[in-house]
């Protein structure tokens, strides 16, 4: 990845691969989840723990191979004798019905095995299938012509009881091309035992793996066409669906519309029948039916916008809880902040939340008008139905249906400015005289 961070942290969607992997595994309920972490061990444990507080870790210390690294993960299953599916980090796009399937087919079979045929089958592992029985899995730096022309390829993952598993680990051998442990090469020990085998298919789409930027960058173009075409599905409108990206974790009801060149990023949710106009950033944010955000708005984490919501152009909201009704329309900052229903906020009104150590939280009642160009000192509150006048600085709480006017005298001096500007073309002139001799 010529990266410094590790491999499975890079995103998609918003999240990193890893994240996709776990959110699916977690879909099957499982009674245990063991994540093998290698390079950026702690960095790695620590996006996990974002995502869950169960899993438990175990670390790769010497990189030998994927069956080395699956026998990591014996001691912190100690005891269990379930089922285990053994996933890939950098693996992402497999489906909770492609691991229903692997479980199934394991209740037929004592290992099982993902496979897929490929349209370039490539330098991808084969799935050697002999007198209709799953034998082997060959690596393609290991294979012969005759098996390089398998079609069916191995997807990596696989499914077998836990106990069996360990065993078969324990039986490897790292003689090949490589100089590895294979966990592949517990096809093949499971048959010496007289074990059966068998294998699971799925989509091509499903087994893409992720080793450069150019695979990160494909990966995540594949994500965002079935991310649009699963919201084009369930009735939402992309005006242009090219130009819009979602991540991993995008909510959106049916009716409501998307325009041109919209980013979500993660957490966020908008409701059936509010619409976000073009060119609009939001993240960590929820948006109730009937809003309406944009263009040029961007909604940060804690964003919360009620029922008939206006949000407009180069406004940003961030935590803040705008009530049903309310309207920022224009050239504002509201953080930290609850607005009421129905109230206005005009053209520049700023809440100034931070101190430059701590955050402070502004309070605007319901029906109340913010004039333009307002300064909300935090903290501060201001009363249902009261009034700013625009350019006011307010640094002490407004009451209900009161006028707060903080501002300088305006101080009109005839003549002055003809005057001023006599003198600075003046002074303009001989500065270019200046230069003129200089040259």
């Amino acid at each position: 990845m010529q990266s410094d961070i590790p491999k499975v942290l890079h995103k998609i969607g918003g999240v990193p691969m890893l994240t996709h992997v776990m959110r699916t595994a977690a879909t099957l309920a499982p009674e245990q989840t063991v994540i093998v972490t290698g390079h950026g061990a702690a960095e790695v444990e620590a996006a996990a723990r974002a995502d869950t507080d169960t899993a438990l870790f175990a670390h790769q210390t010497e990189q030998l191979g994927t069956g080395h690294a699956v026998r990591q993960a014996q001691a912190a299953l100690e005891g269990f004798e379930g089922l285990g599916l053994v996933l890939y980090g950098d693996t992402p796009f497999v489906r909770e019905e492609t691991l229903q399937n692997m479980l199934d087919t394991a209740a037929k079979h004592d290992v099982v095995v993902l496979g897929f045929e490929p349209a370039d089958p490539g330098r991808y592992g084969r799935l050697v299938v002999e007198d209709g029985a799953f034998t082997r899995i060959v690596e393609y730096k290991d294979a012969t012509e005759n098996e390089r022309a398998i079609g069916l390829c191995n997807g990596g993952l696989m499914a077998c009881p836990i106990p069996l598993l360990f065993e078969l680990l324990a039986d490897l051998s790292d003689n090949n091309a490589a100089g590895e442990y294979y966990l592949t090469d517990i096809v093949e020990g499971a048959r010496r035992r007289g074990l059966s085998a068998g294998i699971a298919i799925c989509s091509e789409e499903e087994t893409i793996g992720i080793n450069t930027r150019a695979q990160l960058a494909q990966a995540e173009a594949y994500f965002q066409d079935h991310a649009r075409t699963a919201h084009l599905e369930i009735g939402v409108t992309l005006e242009a669906p090219d130009t819009v990206f979602f991540a991993q974790d995008t909510v959106i009801g049916r009716d409501a519309v998307v325009e041109p060149n919209v980013v979500f990023g993660p957490g966020v949710t908008i409701e059936s029948g509010a619409r976000i106009r073009a060119f609009s950033h939001l993240e960590g944010c929820h948006v109730a039916r009937g809003a309406v955000v944009g263009p040029y708005a961007r909604l940060r984490p804690g964003a919360e916008l009620a029922e008939d919501v206006r949000v407009g152009n180069f406004v940003e909201i961030k935590n803040a809880t705008i009530d049903e009704g309310a309207k920022i329309n224009h050239l504002s900052y509201v953080g930290d902040a609850a607005v009421g229903a129905r109230s206005n906020l005009g053209a520049g009104t700023i809440t100034c939340n931070y101190d430059g150590v701590m955050k402070h939280r502004t309070e605007i009642g319901q029906e109340a008008f913010i004039g333009s160009n307002t300064m909300l000192v935090a903290p501060v509150k201001v009363g249902d139905g009261a009034l700013t006048g625009s350019g006011s600085v307010i640094t002490d709480d407004v009451p209900a249906d009161a006028i707060a006017l903080s501002r300088a005298a305006q101080t009109n001096k005839p003549g002055m400015a003809r005057k001023l500007f006599d003198m600075l073309r003046r002074k303009k002139a001989r500065l270019e005289r200046s230069m003129s001799d200089k040259r």
